[in-house]
């Protein structure tokens, strides 16, 4: 027993000889590891005091044309402003994206902004004349901010290069119902609806067709089926209430002006014509109100500052009305209503020496003006 336990004790002590031998060359790899480690610091620590940190990895930005993508998702959505963003955000990446600038253009053309919108639609057509689309909407910009013939000349080009589209024909429909061809601009109407019976613009043509003849009772159902389609964008409620206003359906007009505010909150577009309706009923504090709001959402948007500038006129304030008319003239063009009214805030005033340019500028933009010239009259009788 003795000799079992002298032969384990021996046989302990030659494995514990044995283990020993390894940590001389563990330690020595140990210290390698450190040594190296505290070499590859330093050289990271130099080298990042003579370029500087690497800079924090960000997400690759999407491309231009994912950019137009973004920007036609968020039109179809109504969202104009974030269009916009978009829109320009591709012009931005691609300076010769064509669409981008014409859809763009096509926007601000919506929201009454005709000279930025003929800028980008004239740049879209400039840099690819053979763009039908691009066409399109530089004729429909250029109807809208009163250009009519160079309009047509515009969507018919666009109906040359792709006759199979329906946007140029729709576009065509309306440049042709504001020159008065009224035959011509219905048969690009059907023509348009034709070839793309769910497109935006085709639809609208439809009611525009019978806005134009007057027959305003019809024109109501076709703006409609536009607007089931696509509830998203504004300027249909605009068309909608436009016509049950021109019938003297007030509060249906109204509904939809406001429901154009509702959809658009950023366009003073909505709000200005809210407020005229209510001028119309004679609701004169109720009228102010809303004309103040497109006022604060758009500065620059005159014909605001006319409605409520004839508004505080009818009210007998004339201070305040002249502010307005004045604001409103020099913002847009002239317009005779304003001048004769701003005539006789002056002359109620007992300021006829004021008064006299401004009836003047009525007879100018109307020489058979006859308000203006009553205007007149009443000033050389004080």
């Amino acid at each position: 027993m003795i000799g079992w336990v002298q032969t384990m004790y021996l046989e302990t002590r030659r494995k514990r000889r044995r283990g020993g031998e390894y940590w001389p060359w563990l330690l020595s790899v140990l210290v390698a590891f450190s040594a190296a480690w505290y070499l590859y610091s330093r050289q990271t620590r130099i080298i990042e005091a003579v370029r500087g940190p690497l800079p924090t990895p960000t997400p690759t930005e999407i491309s231009a044309a994912q950019y137009v993508s973004r920007g036609d998702a968020l039109f179809e959505q109504g969202q104009y402003d974030e269009a916009i963003a978009a829109y320009r955000r591709a012009t931005e990446l691609d300076p010769a994206l064509t669409v981008a600038y014409a859809r763009w253009g096509r926007i601000l053309a919506l929201r009454h902004k005709a000279a930025e919108a003929e800028r980008l639609a004239r740049r879209a057509v400039e840099l690819d004349a053979e763009c039908a689309e691009c066409q399109a909407i530089l004729g429909m910009v250029l109807d809208w901010a009163g250009k009519v013939p160079e309009a047509v000349g515009a969507c018919l080009r666009a109906t040359q290069i792709a006759p199979e589209e329906a946007l140029g024909y729709a576009c065509l429909a309306e440049a042709y119902g504001d020159y008065g061809r009224l035959a011509e601009a219905a048969a690009a109407a059907e023509k348009a609806v034709q070839l793309g019976p769910e497109n935006l613009f085709a639809l609208r043509t439809l009611g525009y067709m019978d806005e134009l003849a007057g027959r305003y009772q019809e024109a109501i159902p076709k703006y409609q089926a536009a607007v089931e389609r696509y509830p998203n964008h504004a300027f249909l409620y605009l068309d909608l209430g436009r016509n049950y206003r021109a019938l003297g359906k007030m509060e249906e007009a109204a509904e939809q002006f406001t429901r154009a505010t509702q959809v658009d909150p950023t366009d003073a577009i909505g709000f200005d014509q809210l407020g005229w309706t209510y001028f119309a009923q004679g609701l004169y504090a109720t009228a102010i109100e809303q004309l103040q709001k497109a006022i604060q959402v758009d500065p620059s948007y005159a014909p605001a500052y006319g409605h409520l500038g004839v508004t505080y006129y009818v009210q007998r304030n004339y201070e305040e009305a002249i502010v307005h008319l004045e604001k409103a003239n020099a913002l847009g063009k002239p317009v005779e209503e304003y001048c004769y009214t701003l005539g006789f805030c002056y002359a109620y005033l007992g300021r006829c020496e004021e008064a006299l340019p401004w009836f003047e500028k009525a007879l100018e933009l109307n020489p058979g003006s006859q308000v203006a010239q009553q205007g007149l009259e009443y000033c050389g009788a004080r």
